[in-house]
């Protein structure tokens, strides 16, 4: 397996991110970098070979060291917005449950690094269903979406550069 689909040029970025809605008791579970204030479903770029299931169910594993089962495919949202440069990104968002209900904690927490050894920039929480409308989400165009999922898959865009 190659790097991950995240590209870097002199004046622009492009990632390729896959997410997963993980529901729980009435909540999501959503990630954000420790003293960030938006949060974006758990996931990370898709690696160059792998198709964006196995990526996800990758990520997942790596971050969170869960097991998930990779549902149906739910949204596809393409957007582009200004990071540290302006940036273009595909993302695909897959409902996904865990294989062991008991595996994740509940509360927020930090997982540990790859090496097992520090923990994370990265803190995972689950909120509620009804705090979604009034929660900072990204892609924001997802978010009347996440408290009833569609039947169908939806193809989202968003321009945050003007």
């Amino acid at each position: 397996m190659a790097g991950n689909t995240l590209f870097h040029e002199q004046d622009w970025m492009f990632s390729y991110r896959v997410g997963a809605l993980i529901y729980h008791n009435g909540t999501l579970l959503m990630q954000h970098s420790t003293g960030a204030e938006g949060y974006a479903l758990p996931g990370g770029e898709v690696a160059f070979g792998e198709f964006s299931d196995e990526s996800l169910a990758r990520e997942l594993k790596e971050k969170l060291g869960i097991a998930v089962r990779v549902g149906r495919l739910c949204f596809v949202a393409e957007q582009f917005f200004e990071g540290e440069k302006p940036c273009q990104q595909i993302n695909l968002f897959y409902l996904a449950e865990l294989k062991n209900k008991e595996d994740l904690p509940q509360g927020t927490f930090h997982p540990l690094d790859d090496l097992g050894r520090e923990r994370s920039e990265l803190e995972f929480c689950w909120i509620p269903l009804e705090l979604l409308n009034k929660t900072k989400i990204y892609p924001s165009c997802i978010r009347p979406y996440l408290k009833d999922l569609p039947p169908h898959t939806v193809h989202l865009c968003e321009n945050k550069i003007k």
